[in-house]
């Protein structure tokens, strides 16, 4: 086998292979048993994920890849805890709204977690309006 590996093709691939089919998509099937996977939602005002935010999300997404191979039916959302004095500040600094701020800090985030493959139901993404949280 002379063929390297190349990870950014491969990756890529079976990405958009599981966008397309909605693969990770909790059903509305109420035949199968329930499993909510829960991680703490990032807060995007920084530069973008930092080695801290890998270690959870990369064992509760073991987990629930895990139950749905179990039969569950698993609902593993992302969500963003999103504008906060660091965002304030920054915005102030820079001369930018914090609601562009932080859209362009969720839209990093995201584009960073979908890349590391995370079986996340991004039809379920926690963000417009959420409770105590701007619409962006």
């Amino acid at each position: 086998m002379s063929e390297l590996y190349n990870h950014k093709e491969v990756e890529q691939k079976w990405q958009k292979i599981w966008d397309d089919e909605k693969a990770f998509a909790a059903s509305n099937d109420y035949s199968k048993p329930k499993y909510y996977a829960l991680v703490e939602f990032p807060y995007p005002s920084g530069q973008g994920l930092h080695v801290g935010h890998p270690r959870p999300y990369t064992a509760l997404d073991i987990v629930a890849r895990k139950r749905r191979m179990q039969g569950y039916n698993v609902l593993y959302p992302m969500g963003w805890d999103a504008f906060g004095l660091p965002t304030e500040n920054y915005a102030i600094k820079n001369h930018i709204h914090p609601k562009i701020v932080t859209a362009n800090n969720v839209k990093k985030f995201k584009s960073q977690l979908h890349s590391l493959g995370y079986s996340f139901d991004w039809d379920r993404e926690i963000k417009e309006g959420a409770a105590g949280s701007p619409p962006f």
